[in-house]
Order: structure tokens, then C-alpha cells, then sequence
């Protein structure tokens, strides 16, 4: 028989819980720092945020260059999602819906950013990704198995659609010509 020189000194299975978990909420913690990192929004864009940091204002950007792209490229008559600030238009939206719906579309964003490439085989973030690329993650997401996935796609299409589609330079593109509500004797003029 050995001799013992003192107390074994265990871990309880809570202890080890704890000391795992707080490793891995710091871990999961420095990976969100680093791949938020690396986004380019100008200043003056930045200070007007109302809803969005910057890497989910350039996730809506990319978002929406993709579900609004034009069907003729280099037609300089149809004004691009950039031009017509579909992010600034969904930042503002998003800031004034309910805790609940806002936090949703915070995580679908990030979802949409860091996860969903990974489905199609894509290690890097989506605003990363070629515009081919960008559009097999949506496409993905739009014919997914999982309905939480196929809403979240269809509530960023229909933020995207609401802030293209609200600038009179795309009517044209749907042959429309505008609303009836308090419209001039001269019409909304050509956009």
C-alpha cells in the first residue's frame, strides 16, 4: 500500500461545467470580435446608424445588391440598391420594430453573414463571397427544408423590395406610375 501524503485534490463535474463553459463564452466572444471586424462603412453613413452596426448595414448592402440586382447589367437607367440606400432604408425600419422582431433580424443578419455560406460549402463570410456565390447562400436559404430559414429569407427580400421599390426612379421598371394619393395635376414627371 502507497502512503498518502494528502487530500486528492478533485474537480466536481459543476466545477468543470463552469470552467468549460466560461472557455467557451470566451471563445465564442473573440470569434465575434474578429469576424466583425473589417468592414468598410464611410463615416458619415456610420454616424447616421440608427439600428445597425456597420458589418450588418454592409450585410443588408450585399443582401440587397443580390435579391435587386438588375436583370440587364450596365443598364445605367436602373438605379442600383446602393443607389437608392436599401440598407439606410432597412436600418431605419428595423429601429423602430418591436425588441422581440428587431432582435429576430439582428440574428437572421448573422446568421446570414457567418452560417450560411458554410451550407453551400463556403468557408468565408457571405459579403466576402463572389456574387455567384451570394446567390447559391440565398437561393439555399429560399428553398430551404427549415421554415424558420425560408421566413427569415423571405423577411429580407420584402425589406430589400420595400426600400428599392420605394424610389421613384425604379417605377419605371414596373411600368408604374406612381400612386394616386395626393398626386400632382402634372403626374410624378419621369423618374
Amino acid at each position: 500500500m502507497l502512503p498518502v501524503t494528502g487530500p486528492a485534490r478533485t474537480t466536481s463535474r459543476r466545477r468543470f461545467l463552469a470552467i468549460g463553459g466560461g472557455a467557451l463564452a470566451l471563445a465564442a466572444g473573440a470569434v465575434a470580435v474578429v469576424r466583425t471586424r473589417g468592414y468598410d462603412v464611410p463615416a458619415e453613413v456610420e454616424a447616421k446608424l440608427e439600428a445597425f452596426s456597420p458589418w450588418q448595414y454592409v450585410v443588408v448592402q450585399h443582401v440587397a445588391r443580390r435579391i435587386a440586382a438588375p436583370d440587364r447589367e450596365g443598364d445605367a437607367s436602373i438605379p442600383t440598391p446602393d443607389a437608392t440606400d436599401v440598407a439606410g432604408f432597412v436600418d431605419g425600419y428595423v429601429a423602430r420594430l418591436p425588441g422581440p422582431l428587431k432582435r429576430d433580424l439582428l440574428r437572421a443578419l448573422a446568421f446570414v453573414e457567418h452560417l450560411a455560406p458554410l451550407s453551400v460549402g463556403c468557408a468565408s463570410r457571405f459579403t466576402r463571397l463572389s456574387a455567384s456565390d451570394q446567390d447559391r447562400v440565398l437561393a439555399s436559404l429560399e428553398s430551404s427544408g427549415q421554415d424558420l430559414l425560408r421566413g427569415a429569407f423571405d423577411g429580407l427580400k420584402s425589406l430589400v423590395f420595400m426600400g428599392y421599390y420605394r424610389d421613384p426612379r425604379t417605377w419605371r421598371i414596373l411600368s408604374y406610375d406612381g400612386p394616386r394619393v395626393n398626386r400632382p395635376d402634372e403626374g410624378w414627371g419621369k423618374p
